[in-house]
């Protein structure tokens, strides 16, 4: 079976909730109890990051599955995996009743809305450091939602609540910079302090996180300096991550990796066609991939071999591939390549995840020529991070190259909001 009763509850909670975009549980404490207090604060806080990461219902399962499957990262196995075979399908076999779509839809809204809480109760929270802690930590979930919901959807709600208007994707990502940027502007000012820091779960660094998010999503809307700018500021030896342990497993793995009865890569080259198929000898192929002799002869590795294991928020290899695309686009050449080749002769040695390609430098012959160098290095050193998907749409890629551009509107929502846009036909 690929699901759980606990899966079927947990989904069937987030689509009650969802259809009315009341986000309040009406058997819990009233919202003026889960928000008067630094305590109450921090415990709604931390539900963001589980809400986000865990399980099948969660936006890291969502999002790594939804890009790999329409951008062609991966292949199912067993087509009885409903949601995921629809996926892989692709055009019109996406139904608005897909189980991923619609939890990644209702979980995202559910964490603005209780991030939006978290910021304007903010009031109770006495000790300064305690809340620019609190701020930043609640803009970091919330800035992530919202760019889930820009990344899969052409139109995201502009707001939390009933028959709500909508705006484009790229107005969503603009929004969340200005998330990002008010929390990176409240941090500089007065940094969070140890108190706030040992009340959350370990792994996120909070500036580094928030200018690796502004680089990513600067990119996404055009803004190649301001995404160049953010990029230089993050510490590429800093790790920043989503833990697992026992209790709270690597939904990847447990769900997929450890089965071999859901989805695996769709072959060696990780789904690339000729052209910008992976050089032989390139490091990150056995990173990223297992072999073995049974079919599929390739498996999922990479940050997602263990049950334990921590997946990135971002990669050092994406923010210098983004300082490489914004030379390129800005059409300053000779720098795009110095920051390509970085990635392109980096050994896994030096990378703080263990990421190396491991090759010669490349050159390049044009402006077009670099640019696809840049893409199909991120296809392969951000391999499963979510983000192929929207790189395919912002490269120009072939339509042939994935299944589905953006996807329709979960009926959560269409059922609820006479607002909801029509769905895109791809």
């Amino acid at each position: 079976m690929k699901n759980n009763i606990n899966v079927f509850l947990f989904v069937f909670v987030i689509l009650i909730t969802s259809c009315s975009k009341n986000f309040t549980d009406p058997s819990g404490p009233s919202v003026q109890l889960a928000f008067n207090s630094p305590q109450s604060l921090t415990a709604v806080a931390v539900g963001l990051q589980n809400w986000y990461t865990a399980g099948r219902g969660g936006n890291v399962y969502n999002y790594i599955s939804t890009s790999g499957l329409l951008a062609n990262e991966l292949f199912v196995v067993n087509a009885g995996n409903t949601d995921e075979q629809q996926f892989y399908a692709g055009g019109n076999f996406v139904l608005n009743t897909n189980g991923i779509a619609t939890s990644m839809w209702s979980v995202s809204n559910k964490i603005i809305a209780d991030a939006n809480n978290i910021m304007n109760n903010l009031s109770v929270v006495k000790d300064p450091g305690y809340a620019s802690g609190l701020l930043a930590y609640a803009s970091i979930f919330k800035a992530l939602a919202m760019g889930n919901l820009a990344t899969f959807w052409n139109n995201i709600p502009d707001t939390i609540g009933s028959k709500v208007n909508f705006i484009s994707s790229n107005d969503g990502f603009n929004k969340a910079l200005g998330v990002i940027n008010n929390a990176i502007n409240v941090i500089n000012t007065t940094p969070p302090n140890t108190s706030f820091l040992n009340n959350i779960p370990a792994g996120i660094d909070l500036l580094n996180t928030l200018y690796a998010l502004k680089a990513r999503y600067s990119l996404f809307v055009g803004n190649y300096s301001d995404a160049l700018s953010a990029a230089n500021l993050v510490n590429l030896s800093t790790k920043s991550v989503f833990n697992y342990n026992t209790i709270t497993l690597n939904p990847i793995f447990s769900i997929a990796a450890s089965t071999n009865n859901v989805y695996q890569p769709t072959d060696g080259n990780l789904g690339l066609p000729a052209g910008i198929q992976p050089e032989p000898g390139d490091a990150r192929l056995p990173f990223y991939l297992s072999t073995n002799a049974i079919a599929p002869i390739y498996r999922i590795k990479g940050f997602f071999n263990t049950s334990t294991g921590s997946i990135p928020v971002y990669l050092p290899g994406e923010m210098t591939l983004i300082k490489a695309e914004a030379y390129a686009r800005l059409n300053d050449l000779p720098n795009a390549l110095i920051q390509l080749n970085i990635v392109v002769t980096k050994s896994p040695s030096s990378d703080p995840f263990g990421i190396g390609a491991n090759l010669p430098p490349t050159s390049y012959t044009d402006q077009n020529d670099l640019l696809n160098k840049i893409y199909k290095n991120r296809c392969i050193e951000l391999y499963m991070s979510g983000l192929k998907l929207i790189d395919e749409r912002r490269f120009n890629r072939n339509v042939s190259e994935r299944k589905r551009n953006y996807l329709p509107f979960p009926f959560v929502e269409r059922n609820d909001n006479p607002n909801t846009p029509n769905d895109p036909p791809f």
